[in-house]
């Protein structure tokens, strides 16, 4: 069993961990009291929540089985190495734990609030069967031969590929409309910093242990830093660059409920892309 060698190092790998929970977490609140004020999603793409409900199961389903497993856990040993670290904190599975919560909770927002002409495209639809009829696949080939490491890194697989899909179609809604209106940026700004975070706490363990498998032992958190804090950025850009809510109002002043509508008959012609 791998053990820390320096007891400064575990307590900072455990405040960075908290503190990327914490920011991760709360990170959610912006869009869904967004939501509620406005009493509308028009703004929010209905694709990336769909996506990201996807990412996030599959998400805990790694994170879970490998903090809690004795079986999982030996079965990763056996891959890297007796005296490797588990890769997975407990804030990692406290955080996807709340993720999915909060993201059945938006998907409750937008069934309840006025939702204009969107709706979920076709292509994520089938982005997401896909990624379901997948994992049962790994399922029934994880059965018989009780490889429960390799099942749940089909899972951690799935979610990296959810990650890097489902931002795009926040980033294309964003860039038709020429506007971020209905999408909170304070989402983004703590998204980022908790992929900071995230990353750092692994860069820690990994000076630690003075040995950097864990960031290909366990790829999925690796890719979820730094994904997130490449769109993130990009998502920086939009808001407070390329379309600044200011010069929106200064260059063609409309109201919210204007511009909603707009967005409602532009998302009706291209829901389906």
């Amino acid at each position: 069993m791998a053990s820390w060698n320096s007891t400064h190092l575990e307590v900072l790998y455990n405040v960075l961990g908290w503190l990327a929970f914490v920011s991760w977490s709360i990170s959610f609140y912006p869009q869904v009291i967004l939501n509620f004020r406005r009493k509308s999603v028009v703004g929010l793409n209905f694709d990336f929540v769909l996506l990201n409900l996807t990412k996030h199961s599959s998400y805990l389903i790694y994170n879970a089985s490998l903090f809690f497993s004795s079986t999982v856990q030996r079965q990763y040993r056996e891959k890297f190495g007796l005296n490797e670290m588990i890769p997975v904190a407990a804030n990692d599975v406290a955080f996807s734990i709340h993720a999915v919560l909060l993201t059945v909770f938006t998907l409750a927002q937008i069934v309840m609030y006025d939702r204009g002409n969107q709706k979920v495209s076709k292509t994520a639809a089938v982005l997401v069967s896909v990624a379901w009829l997948a994992a049962a696949v790994c399922v029934f080939v994880a059965i018989p031969r009780h490889s429960w490491f390799w099942l749940v890194s089909c899972f951690n697989t799935i979610q990296v590929v959810m990650t890097v899909i489902k931002y795009i179609p926040q980033v294309v809604l964003n860039f038709r409309r020429k506007s971020t209106i209905g999408f909170s940026i304070g989402n983004i700004l703590l998204d980022f910093f908790g992929g900071i975070t995230n990353y750092f706490q692994m860069v820690v363990q990994s000076i630690d242990q003075k040995s950097w498998i864990n960031f290909y032992g366990n790829i999925g958190k690796t890719m979820i830093s730094l994904v997130s804090i490449l769109f993130d950025i990009l998502f920086m850009v939009q808001h407070y660059i390329l379309y600044p809510s200011s010069k929106r109002t200064s260059d063609n002043p409309i109201s919210l409920g204007e511009e909603s509508s707009q967005v409602t008959k532009e998302e009706s012609r291209s829901a389906d892309v």
